[in-house]
């Protein structure tokens, strides 16, 4: 595809300016990360659950095998892609955040991805790494105002990039903090993209570029996207039904089968909204009946399930969608899902996508 443009984040410049969306638990790993790094975009690893079906994990020692299974990931990842660009994205929300952040940089991760809230420590847990690069994931030029005033004042560092996230259509936990925000035009890309390119640069004065998330899915969507001012777009549902994708077939089947019907948007037990495919255990918690398996760490800086005993421990929910439990598993996606009619190749999607 002719005039696109070129994505440089820090240091880091990929072939081409598509990121692979993070999408957890262990959606992305190293095979889906690697395969994207080693055709010209940045591949992300999820860092959230990656213990849960390490060897060495024994149901009380999550945390620090979580460590083992980052640097492990990571290896792999770069095995396959030893020129391409990593990233690994790892939640705000999760308890042991600081740990997940510094162990991606030590196992030499290239880019660190950060939402599910504001990361405004990042800085401080990549100060030792000077190469890794820093990408805050917003819905609003609001949000990105708030990090960057807190890293300028107390790092008097900025975000590498941004990615805007549009709640409207992306998948897993969106950037709304409110059901109705889902559907708020105000956080359309068409809205934030554009202000906020003008904020960085006329406020900020800073050449950062953004990049635009959710909805995206083919060429005609990154033009858009590309039109709106982004220097680059992130894909996440599309590589789900994918070779390379480390999900379970019985996962990639799930969105093979999805219809316009199938997608909803829950309450995530971590306090925000998240968009999943309709099945029996996503039916009975929206009437109230969800049975939770026993939390499995304690993973969640705020989990109303932790707290209150109420909604589910979802950590459990994406551990079993991950490994094909259709009947008890929770399956994120994106509004994009309909569109799934094949499991294609990671190459085969650049090459429509890229040319």
């Amino acid at each position: 595809m002719a005039n696109l443009p070129m994505l440089k984040i820090g240091g880091h410049t990929p072939k081409y300016p598509i990121v692979q969306g993070g999408m957890g638990v262990k959606i992305s790993g190293a095979g889906l990360a690697g395969a994207v790094a080693a055709n010209g975009g940045i591949g992300t690893i999820a860092s959230v659950g990656l213990a849960c079906d390490h060897p060495l994990f024994d149901g009380m020692n999550y945390f620090d095998i979580n460590e083992i299974a980052m640097s492990e990931a990571v290896t792999a990842a770069r095995a396959a892609a030893p020129d391409g660009v990593l990233a690994v994205n790892c939640m705000t929300a999760l308890t042991d955040y600081d740990r997940q952040v510094r162990s991606a940089c030590e196992a030499g991760v290239d880019i660190i991805v950060s939402g599910a809230g504001l990361p405004m420590k990042l800085p401080e847990y990549t100060k030792d790494f000077p190469s890794v690069a820093i990408v805050p994931i917003v819905s609003s030029v609001k949000a990105a105002d708030l990090i960057i005033r807190k890293w300028g004042k107390q790092y008097g560092r900025l975000p590498d990039a941004i990615v805007v996230e549009t709640p409207l259509y992306a998948g897993g936990h969106l950037g709304a903090t409110r059901m109705e925000h889902v559907t708020d035009s105000a956080f359309s890309l068409e809205a934030v993209v554009p202000e906020l390119v003008k904020y960085l640069s006329d406020t900020v004065h800073a050449d950062i570029p953004v990049i635009a998330a959710g909805g995206i899915w083919d060429r005609d969507d990154m033009q858009r996207a590309f039109g709106l001012g982004a220097k680059g777009v992130q894909i996440g549902t599309r590589f789900v039904c994918t070779e390379e994708c480390d999900a379970s077939p019985r996962f990639k089947q799930a969105y093979l089968d999805a219809s316009e019907d199938d997608v909803l948007v829950i309450m995530s037990p971590v306090g925000i909204p998240g968009r999943a495919l309709r099945n029996p255990f996503v039916e009975k918690y929206t009437e109230g009946l969800a049975d939770s398996k026993p939390c499995m760490a304690a993973c969640l800086s705020h989990c109303e399930y932790l707290r209150a005993g109420s909604t589910f421990c979802i950590a459990q929910a994406l551990v079993d969608a991950y490994q094909g439990s259709w009947e008890t598993g929770l399956f994120f996606t994106g509004s994009n899902v309909v569109k799934c009619g094949k499991i294609d190749t990671v190459a085969g999607i650049f090459k429509e996508l890229a040319g």
